[in-house]
């Protein structure tokens, strides 16, 4: 038996250390610490616990009501777990972008006390690595006195400054069990189309940028016959494993880390976690590299892929939001807009279907719905793509803009959105 395994305990021993007070950092995604997350909740002596995270997978027994009054949620970049929660007032958000995250914690702006990590097993020189998320985790490490994780074999070694000593952990819980993941949804017809407008942007030897879902998997399914893609992003799926394995990606023309792709988290199948365990050709980083917009702008043709939720006549995109209900974050869009922009010969994209719920709402209005946030404004938005087309709004004046839109606006609305920008902007735009 390794040394190591003499100092592991079980989850409630770990979770022992914690007081009433603490502020506690939360691995997030497919790395989420659900064995000390439900230790934790089952302490029930504990009281004015403050967890601080990311999108977290799996249950989150962490903002049951019944736990309000012990522990709160606060969320850097929401997911569906927790949305309800924040709605309906037990939970929080902070508004930040991705790249600033990791500052608020090793500047002191958010004091923890501790983190919850998951991590794959140590090496024969006592180091453990952050595996699948890095993000946010690694400041998280530095910064925290207090290091509670569970060790996992089915955690993937990871390359890259992903790295955490054994001996800086304050409780170890070995755990054997699979780590969440993302079960993707096939794109539909309405994806497709927009992934077909998306992949016709992108040029041999960008540098790309993507999130997860259907329209970025319907793109990169589009992309494998493109030659020297690299890939610079905050993460990414298993469709970037699809292109290396087509040839298409082989970063041997990006300026920065050239002949890897470089990621700050994954998140997706068994297949794409066992695709990075020690595998050197992908480094993880952490969010403030990975988005830092100096970083960015040092590849050429950076090919920034994003969603949005809403878009205005003006150009205004809301991506975080629904109204005032929370849905996302502001995560890493505006770092990789604007370093796409910097980019010599790249292009800022956002993509969405032209509809929701089912085609009955338009996502191109005349004016957002009240409480919604500007995640990318219309000074920095430059292509927007639906299924109808796309258009560069970049320099157009706002009349140019809502013609722009409304000629990749779903067709029932097109003339309500021309009657509408008449009224508000006294603009009357044709039909052509």
């Amino acid at each position: 038996m390794p040394a190591w395994s003499d100092r592991l305990v079980s989850a409630s021993d770990a979770v022992s250390f914690i007081r009433s007070g603490m502020r506690i950092f939360v691995h997030g995604a497919a790395a989420t610490p659900t064995t000390l997350l439900d230790a934790l909740v089952a302490r029930e002596d504990l009281t004015g616990i403050t967890l601080y995270h990311l999108h977290t997978s799996g249950p989150a027994p962490f903002v049951d009501p019944a736990v309000r009054a012990r522990i709160r949620s606060v969320s850097l970049f929401a997911g569906a777990p927790v949305r309800e929660a924040i709605d309906r007032g037990d939970a929080d958000f902070v508004p930040v972008f991705l790249s600033d995250i990791p500052s608020l914690f090793l500047h002191g702006q958010i004091r923890l006390d501790a983190a919850l990590l998951h991590l794959s097993l140590p090496d024969a020189h006592g180091y453990c690595t952050l595996g699948t998320s890095v993000d946010a985790a690694l400041a998280a490490s530095l910064s925290a006195p207090m290091l509670i994780a569970q060790v996992n074999e089915a955690m993937p070694r990871t390359h890259g400054n992903t790295l955490v000593p054994f001996a800086r952990l304050h409780a170890a819980v070995r755990v054997s069990q699979p780590l969440h993941i993302y079960a993707a949804t096939p794109p539909g017809p309405v994806e497709d189309a927009v992934g077909e407008h998306v992949a016709a942007l992108v040029e041999d030897g960008a540098t790309l940028q993507m999130g997860i879902g259907a329209i970025p998997d319907a793109t990169l399914r589009r992309l494998r016959d493109k030659r020297d893609l690299g890939v610079h992003t905050e993460m990414f799926s298993d469709g970037v494993v699809d292109l290396v394995e087509a040839g298409a990606v082989t970063n041997r023309l990006k300026q920065v880390h050239r002949g890897r792709i470089t990621t700050s988290f994954v998140y997706g199948s068994r297949r794409l976690y066992d695709y990075v365990h020690d595998n050197p050709f992908i480094e993880f980083h952490p969010c403030d590299r990975t988005n830092d917009t100096s970083i960015i702008r040092r590849n050429d043709k950076v090919t920034a892929i994003n969603s949005a939720l809403e878009i205005d006549l003006s150009g205004q995109v809301v991506a975080d939001s629904i109204g005032f209900r929370i849905y996302s974050g502001i995560g890493g869009q505006m770092d990789f807009i604007h370093g796409a922009a910097l980019s010599a010969g790249g292009k800022p994209i956002i993509a969405l279907p032209s509809t929701a719920a089912n085609g009955t709402v338009s996502r191109i209005v005349p004016a957002l719905k009240a409480g919604a946030g500007v995640v990318t404004t219309r000074g920095h938005v430059h292509w927007v793509v639906t299924e109808y087309g796309a258009v560069n709004l970049f320099g157009l004046t706002l009349q140019q803009r809502a013609q722009a839109l409304i000629s990749i606006a779903h067709p029932d609305v097109r003339g309500e959105l021309r009657s509408a920008c008449a009224e508000t902007r006294r603009i009357v735009l044709s039909e052509g």
